[in-house]
């Protein structure tokens, strides 16, 4: 989606599917068939575990995005679609980062993972792995503080999302 200035709008799009072999093939082939980069992907039984809830973060314009999610809607696996451009909801991220860390800088990087709230969760003579959960913003942020140690490794789980308030996407 253009956001007027000729970029593309970042969007956050909730599906719930059937939890079967080949969905995430099927609709990761679509973006793809049309030239969208998925910037995050997260899938995970819902409650039902015959349905998954795929969280899809992509960029683009929103003419080609808003048709991307009425194919998508059409998939056979897809139960319903939501983009949360203009709905109010809350996202995280999870990273679990390796930082050197030796006796000198351990201190001062115990002190940066207290301001941003993570967790040390595992230690070892030359090496923290920090645990890291909050918005892409918030990783972006700590990542920053943290490369000057550097930064060894690092996994993410992609982004998840859900709707504030009473609104619900239901498979109903």
């Amino acid at each position: 989606m253009s956001d007027g200035n000729g970029k593309d709008q970042r969007h956050t799009l909730s599906c719930l599917v059937e939890n079967k072999a080949g969905v995430l093939a099927r609709i990761s082939s679509l973006f793809s068939a049309r030239g969208f980069n998925i910037d995050s992907l997260a899938v995970g039984i819902t409650g039902d575990p015959s349905i998954s809830r795929m969280t899809i973060v992509v960029r683009g314009d929103e003419k080609v995005l808003d048709q991307v999610s009425k194919q998508l809607d059409k998939l056979i696996d897809v139960i319903k679609v939501s983009d949360y451009l203009t709905t109010p909801h809350i996202e995280r991220d999870l990273a679990l980062i390796k930082v050197r860390a030796d006796k000198k800088n351990r201190s001062e990087l115990m002190q940066i993972c207290d301001i941003f709230r993570t967790k040390i969760i595992d230690v070892s003579h030359d090496t923290m792995v920090i645990e890291a959960t909050g918005d892409e913003e918030k990783i972006a942020a700590f990542l920053e503080m943290v490369e000057p140690f550097g930064v060894l490794e690092m996994s993410r789980t992609g982004v998840v999302a859900i709707a504030r308030g009473a609104k619900i996407l239901t498979a109903e």
